[in-house]
C-alpha cells in the first residue's frame, strides 16, 4: 500500500513539473526578433513598399513566438519532423522569402544612394530593369545627344565635341578611325557604314536618327 502511494505521489509530482516546465517554456521564448546584417534604405523612394517590409517583419516576429508559445515548435530549428511542425517550418520559410525579397530590393536602393544616385535615379533602374552601369551609359549618351545640333550642317574638317563622341562611339563599336574631332573623309565613311548596317540613309552625315541609334 505504502509503495503505491508513493507511485501515485511520484506520479503527480510529474504532472506538476511538466506542468511548470511547459509554463515556463511558454513564456521564456527564446530571442524571436528578426535581425538582419543587410544595410536598408530607410528614405526609399516607395514608402508603403517600406511599410510592407516592416509589416512582414512583425508578421514574422509574430508567427515565430505563436509557435513557441502555441505548439512549443521553434520553427527556425524544429527538433521533431511531425507534420505540424512541417507546416509551421514551410509557413516560416514563405514569411521570411517575403521579408529576404524586401530586403534584396531596400538593400539594392541603399548601395545606389552610395554610388550617389537619387529616389528618382533609383526609382528609373527599377522601372527600366537596368543595372548601375548601364544607368551611368543612358546618362552619358543623353549627355551626349544634347551637344547635337540639328540646325549646324557639318563641313570638311570641322573640329568640334559631337564629332569626338560620334568618333569614340564608333571606334567602341568596331571601327579603326582616328578620334580627333575633325570631321573628314575616314570618319564620314564611318558614318556612313553604320547607316548602312542600320537600315538608314547611308550619307555619312549625323541626323537625329543616326544620333540616336549610334547613342541607344
Amino acid at each position: 500500500m505504502k509503495q503505491i502511494i508513493i507511485f501515485l505521489l511520484i506520479i503527480i509530482l510529474a504532472l506538476i513539473g511538466y506542468g511548470k516546465y511547459s509554463q515556463y517554456k511558454r513564456y521564456n521564448t527564446p530571442e524571436v526578433n528578426y535581425k538582419t546584417d543587410k544595410k536598408i534604405d530607410v528614405n526609399y523612394h516607395n514608402q508603403e513598399f517600406l511599410y510592407n517590409y516592416y509589416k512582414a517583419l512583425e508578421e514574422l516576429d509574430s508567427y515565430v513566438m505563436l509557435q513557441w508559445t502555441a505548439n512549443g515548435i521553434d520553427v527556425r530549428t524544429p527538433e521533431d519532423d511531425d507534420n505540424q511542425t512541417k507546416i509551421a517550418v514551410e509557413t516560416y520559410a514563405k514569411k521570411l522569402a517575403k521579408v529576404n525579397y524586401y530586403e534584396a530590393i531596400l538593400e539594392n536602393s541603399f548601395n545606389l544612394k552610395q554610388n550617389g544616385l537619387s529616389n528618382i535615379e533609383v526609382k528609373t533602374i527599377e522601372e527600366e530593369g537596368i543595372d548601375l552601369e548601364t544607368f551611368k551609359e543612358q546618362e552619358e549618351f543623353a549627355k551626349i545627344k544634347n551637344l547635337y545640333n540639328p540646325n549646324v550642317n557639318l563641313y570638311n574638317g570641322e573640329k568640334n565635341a559631337i564629332i569626338y563622341e560620334v568618333q569614340k562611339r564608333l571606334v567602341s563599336l568596331g571601327d579603326s578611325i582616328k578620334i580627333d574631332g575633325v570631321y573628314r573623309i575616314e570618319t564620314l565613311n564611318a558614318i556612313k557604314n553604320f547607316e548602312t548596317k542600320n537600315n538608314l540613309l547611308a550619307d555619312g552625315y549625323l541626323d537625329v536618327l543616326t544620333i540616336d541609334l549610334l547613342f541607344k
